[in-house]
């Protein structure tokens, strides 16, 4: 029997379409359990939180954000939090800023060595980290102790909002480091040298190429460290316990039951955090794209 062309091409293209499949399923086979893990850790707990925001004395309602918004106690929380987020994510942005651009005047091995350092002090945050600053820095502490016996009265107090300022600071840094580091790659020598011909100023050239070009990392970094303050707990609990008043440590308090157990207003508090910290992030990335094209129209 004679084969024709056309019934071998179909041949062809059902051993293709077998092969596909058979490396599509086993493709699928192991992202099951990443997909598990997502939907284990995340979307339930989501949709559990969700729910229970909207629940009071197992009834549906809105009372639980209506408590939210008319508690000027909750609402200083939402305040005190997003002014900790802003000032530590603002001043740990241009520290890591200024400091990147320190480190590409150095050679690649030393780059490195500085970032196996800074990836160290990343993973150095939480209880960890408010026990070192408390031994350091605490009413008994080593420096405390030391400055003391050198006359020197310090009015600086760990256990106050600018001891917290400082401890959100340094946990910011390291990561502000690792995110920024990459962006001045973008700025080729090549791109200063056509500047320099066209002899353009140093500002006009961060005016026009730089800032366009390292923008968008910027804002998408600010929009990181804001966030990963909004939800930073252990560090601020450790630290002062219950006497400050930010959101995650009013989710905890109403969690564990510190004065009374209210988990339904935690997850209303909790759902509004996070439509906060989205909210900054989609605002970031809209001023990043517009003032982007401002700049380059000019």
């Amino acid at each position: 029997m004679e084969v024709t062309e056309k019934q071998l091409l179909v041949f062809q293209l059902k051993c293709k379409g077998s092969d596909y499949l058979k490396r599509f399923n086993s493709a699928l086979i192991f992202l099951i359990p990443l997909v598990l893990i997502v939907v284990l850790y995340f979307f339930l707990p989501l949709i559990y939180m969700l729910i229970s925001s909207f629940t009071t004395n197992k009834n549906v309602s809105f009372e639980n954000y209506l408590s939210i918004f008319t508690s000027k106690f909750l609402l200083l929380s939402f305040w005190n939090s997003i002014k900790l987020s802003f000032i530590s994510a603002i001043v740990a942005l241009i520290a890591a800023l200024l400091g990147v651009y320190a480190m590409y005047s150095y050679s690649e091995a030393a780059r490195e060595r500085i970032l196996v350092i800074i990836n160290l002090t990343s993973n150095f945050s939480g209880i960890p980290l408010a026990f070192a600053f408390i031994i350091l820095l605490g009413n008994s502490g080593f420096l405390t102790i030391i400055m003391n016996k050198m006359g020197w009265d310090l009015s600086f107090s760990i256990y106050s909002w600018s001891g917290l300022v400082l401890i959100y600071i340094y946990f910011q840094l390291p990561l502000a480091v690792m995110l920024l580091y990459p962006i001045y790659y973008g700025i080729q020598q090549n791109l200063k040298d056509a500047a320099t011909l066209l002899k353009a100023s140093p500002f006009t050239f961060w005016r026009r190429i730089g800032v366009p070009i390292i923008l968008p990392s910027v804002a998408g970094t600010f929009a990181i460290l804001f966030a990963n303050a909004m939800g930073a707990y252990a560090s601020a609990y450790a630290l002062t316990g219950s006497s400050l008043n930010i959101t995650a440590i009013r989710i905890g308090n109403l969690l564990s039951g510190d004065i009374f157990a209210d988990p339904e207003l935690a997850s209303a508090i909790a759902v509004v955090l996070g439509s906060i910290m989205v909210t900054s992030m989609l605002l970031s990335e809209w001023l990043t794209k517009r003032t982007r094209k401002d700049l380059i129209r000019k």
